[in-house]
């Protein structure tokens, strides 16, 4: 028996569990916890109904869980927004693509036209879902009557039992409050939330429940609803004719990649030769590797969406035509992938005389899989399937998060700041101070590390507590709502080398807020080494 009440109850009680989870509290387990009601709410619903996935939807789970668990494993902010905003993509598409599981074979316009019915239904299929239940013929069966009487039954249920139950507990309340006074004196704090004052509050509480779970319910009718209706634009034909000449074409893609071929040899001359040749041209390793490695990536990318552009318009009319074109794009990917490797080259350059940072990183791992999308791209092209070449960023931009996720891009970078700091380059105690509880393991772990010289472990355990003072130890876990298990390792870190860390002092009398070290030294905890 299908229980259509469920599409209105479980996203009312999505709403208020957003509301309970997030109102005036740091996210922390909470996002955990709301990605997976969510996940188990909607499964819910739609299995109870009789509305069956098809198994290439559930593919997409596996994404959306792993990213849920990054929420409470990493604080690094990137991380934590890729894996909400691609938990929150994933499950949309879980929603257009339920039951008919076409979503691997989507092109462009497809994912444009099934995420805009989406919003669509987002906004209108719960009206229209109400109207049609008022509207449900009064000559129906004397069975789909009982039926639908019935699925009402458990909410007059519950409605009934709350009625008789509030005097019978209003009766009691002040029979014990009169008895205990401590009991009266928590039934009063509990009581001060019904406050006139808060009124305003509560109502935009409540408008907010209300839209959230009018949202999930859209969500939850269009994939009942309209999921299986998965008709794909361009998969007989292309939806877009070409309307580019192969010639035309092919003196673009020559012309760029004579361009970049010039480009390329320079690379191989002056930088691929050495600094030698560099020093020849007046520059540094650190000077040259600052100039540019930004507008190669940027090159780089435009070079992807000149191809993409070009593949879609370009009319190919013959199987020669269509070899040399994808013989241009191949030989493009090739130089640009080239391009690529000389800007990893000069980030690499650049860290290693001013250190890692989170855009640095985030550059190093994002110029990794724009290089794996162009291979990607040009053997779709020769292999004749255009349409995958909007899978393949998806897939790209899934790998680019993991991966930002399993490197631990603070651990990361406090890793390699001591380590430069053992070869007697500069440490910034202030920018460690300001990463995540991600970093602090292993400053911890540097900090216990018996080879680390003195002056450089003295830095460590300056920035760690310069950290401890400026976010506290556990700042992350004031409510259970904000529990990450990120700001759990720290926590259990610190506790290991609170001896060590006894040791400094800090004055936060004035300011600035300083940090004495065992070697007598003095640090601005927000501004760096002052004697």
């Amino acid at each position: 028996m299908k229980r259509f009440y469920l599409f209105w109850v479980v996203p009312l009680f999505l709403g208020w569990a957003f509301d309970f989870l997030f109102w005036r509290h740091f996210p922390g387990i909470s996002l955990l916890l709301y990605l997976l009601l969510l996940v188990g709410g909607g499964l819910l619903v739609l299995l109870d109904n009789g509305f069956r996935p098809s198994w290439k939807s559930l593919l997409l789970l596996p994404p959306i869980l792993f990213f849920a668990v990054m929420t409470i494993l990493r604080r690094e902010p990137m991380t934590v927004f890729l894996a909400v905003a691609l938990s929150v993509m994933l499950l949309s598409l879980l929603s257009v693509t339920y039951q008919g599981g076409r979503w691997l074979q989507y092109g462009w316009l497809d994912y444009l036209v099934q995420f805009f019915w989406l919003v669509v239904s987002l906004l209108v299929r719960p009206f229209l879902w109400w109207i049609e239940r008022l509207k449900q013929s009064p000559t129906s069966t004397t069975e789909e009557t009982k039926a639908s009487v019935s699925s009402w039954q458990p909410f007059w249920a519950i409605l009934r039992g709350v009625l008789i139950t509030f005097p019978i507990l209003v009766i009691f309340a002040v029979l014990l409050a009169s008895a205990d006074l401590v009991f009266a004196e928590r039934l009063a704090d509990f009581l001060e939330i019904f406050r006139l004052e808060r009124l305003p509050e509560y109502l935009f509480r409540l408008f907010y429940i209300l839209l959230f779970a009018h949202l999930i319910a859209g969500a939850l009718l269009h994939a009942a609803q309209k999921s299986q209706e998965e008709k794909l634009i361009g998969f007989a034909r292309p939806s877009l004719p070409s309307f580019l000449g192969f010639t035309e074409a092919a003196i673009v893609l020559g012309a760029v990649n004579l361009l970049f071929g010039f480009f390329v040899l320079i690379q191989f001359q002056y930088f691929f030769g050495g600094q030698s040749n560099i020093g020849l041209e007046g520059y540094t390793y650190a000077e040259y590797a600052r100039r540019g490695f930004g507008e190669l990536v940027i090159v780089a990318f435009f070079s992807l969406l000149l191809f993409l552009g070009l593949s879609t318009t370009t009319f190919r009319a013959t199987s020669a035509q269509r070899r040399l074109f994808s013989a241009l794009g191949a030989l493009l990917v090739a130089l640009v992938n080239v391009i690529l490797v000389s800007a990893f080259q000069r980030l690499v350059l650049y860290e290693t005389a001013y250190g890692f940072t989170r855009l640095r990183m985030y550059t190093h791992v994002f110029m990794i899989w724009l290089g794996i999308l162009l291979v990607a791209v040009v053997v779709l092209e020769f292999l004749r399937r255009e349409r995958a070449f909007a899978l393949a960023m998806l897939l790209a931009a899934i790998g680019f998060a993991v991966t930002l996720a399993i490197v631990n891009v603070d651990s990361f970078i406090a890793r390699q700041n001591v380590l430069r700091a053992m070869q007697g380059e500069e440490l910034d105690i202030n920018y460690l101070a300001l990463l995540s509880t991600d970093a602090v393991p292993s400053l911890v772990a540097s900090l216990q590390e018996e080879t680390l010289p003195t002056d450089t472990r003295d830095l460590v355990g300056a920035a760690l507590l310069c950290r401890e003072y400026r976010f506290g130890r556990n700042q992350e876990a004031v409510n259970w709502r904000s529990w990450t298990l990120s700001a759990w390792f720290a926590k259990r870190a610190l506790d290991q080398v609170q001896r060590i860390l006894d040791n400094y002092t800090i004055f936060d009398q004035a300011w600035p807020v300083l940090v004495e070290t065992p070697l007598g030294k003095h640090y601005e905890c927000y501004y760096g080494w002052l004697e």
